[in-house]
């Protein structure tokens, strides 16, 4: 990353969270050059233990929590608290996730913050209303939100998008509502805590945004506006994705699928007609695509200036050529896991830094702040 995209230098933030949310936001605000202390319990962020793991590190630690300096204090202990309240009392952002009410009985509220600081909060379903006690993670997010809905399998069942959609923009947009929160503290010097309440629900649903939209303007179900967009099997298994937003795209599809007849089929001649035959074109379109081997066919979409890509995995992205040419990624060689492979940050670029290790940094920051 280019020093000069990192205008937070000076900047203390104390990420009290755990997970995926707050620590993404921490990590690109570390990124960014700011001094991001991650509080610990002993037993360590419940994120270092999930999937691949060694040491006390796992993927996940460095996915979100790179560039920071690890603590582990006890807050049940009078020196653990008196700890706590000094990192609190020094940071310029504050970041916690637990339930709301509890941040502010171990020290880790608002009015524990520097005069001046930024305070986000990150919860389920928000700081109010009658939800506000409930438990949530990425998966109870997806489906509170409606995304579930959306995401029907073939199988007719329901399912959560594969990836922590919820918890990265959760983390995403809380990173944009502190650098807002910064901002403003820079335009006016009067000494007032910023307080941001963030919650998985809110930005689920803001991903959501043109869903909830539609269905609240049609008072039902929207069918999708496109079909016979989606992804379908070829010759060789592997599955390619199509999509259009035209009604001309429709006939070029036709013509580079060899089933010209379906043009003039008086059921397919319009976006909701197809909709509402879809069964009978999806036959069609399934029949066309399996005659042909997936590279085949991207070959041939894309040369008709048609909007597909082949349906790749993790592994099938980090070695494309075009990935390896735009070095869309870059090999992280944390101690304890080897190399680890990782997108670079949009718009920032790669950025090299190592997860610390469980209470790495204690021993240093308690002396900083005297504790």
């Amino acid at each position: 990353m280019d020093e000069a995209m990192k205008p937070y230098k000076g900047l203390r933030v104390l990420d009290a969270g755990q997970g995926i949310a707050g620590p993404y936001c921490g990590m690109m605000l570390a990124a960014c050059g700011a001094d991001v202390i991650k509080l610990e319990p002993a037993e360590g962020d419940w994120s270092r233990g999930l999937g691949t793991a060694k040491d006390g590190v796992s993927v996940m630690t460095v996915c979100f929590n790179r560039g920071k300096r690890s603590v582990v204090l006890d807050l049940k202990s009078d020196d653990g608290r008196a700890a706590t309240a000094k990192l609190a009392a020094s940071a310029d952002v504050l970041i916690e996730a637990f339930r709301p009410g509890v941040a502010a009985r171990i020290g880790l509220g608002p009015e524990n913050a520097k005069p001046d600081a930024v305070c986000l909060s990150i919860s389920g379903f928000g700081q109010t209303g009658p939800y506000s006690e409930r438990p949530c993670t990425d998966s109870v997010a997806q489906a509170f939100s409606g995304m579930v809905s959306l995401n029907e399998g073939a199988d007719g069942v329901p399912h959560k998008v594969g990836a922590f959609v919820s918890d990265m923009a959760t983390g995403i947009y809380a990173f944009s509502a502190v650098q807002v929160a910064l901002a403003a503290r820079l335009q006016d010097s009067t000494p007032r805590r910023r307080v941001i309440d963030m919650s998985l629900m809110a930005a689920t649903s803001n991903l959501l945004t043109h869903q909830i939209g539609e269905w609240g303007v049609q008072g039902k179900p929207a069918a999708p506006p496109n079909a016979p967009a989606g992804a379908y099997q070829c010759a060789d298994g592997a599955w390619v994705m199509v999509t259009l937003v035209r009604e001309s795209e429709w006939l070029t599809i036709c013509d580079t699928l060899g089933i010209e007849h379906a043009k003039t089929d008086p059921r397919f001649t319009t976006f909701p007609l197809r909709w509402e035959n879809r069964e009978a074109l999806y036959a069609i379109v399934r029949a066309a695509f399996i005659q042909r081997h997936s590279a085949e066919w991207v070959t041939l979409l894309q040369g008709a200036r048609l909007l597909a890509d082949r349906v790749n995995s993790p592994l099938d992205w980090l070695s494309n050529e075009h990935v390896v040419a735009y070095g869309g990624a870059a090999r992280i060689k944390q101690p304890q896991l080897g190399e680890v492979p990782l997108p670079m940050l949009p718009g920032l670029g790669h950025w090299h830094a190592l997860a610390p290790t469980l209470g790495q940094h204690t021993a240093d920051v308690l002396a900083e702040i005297g504790a």
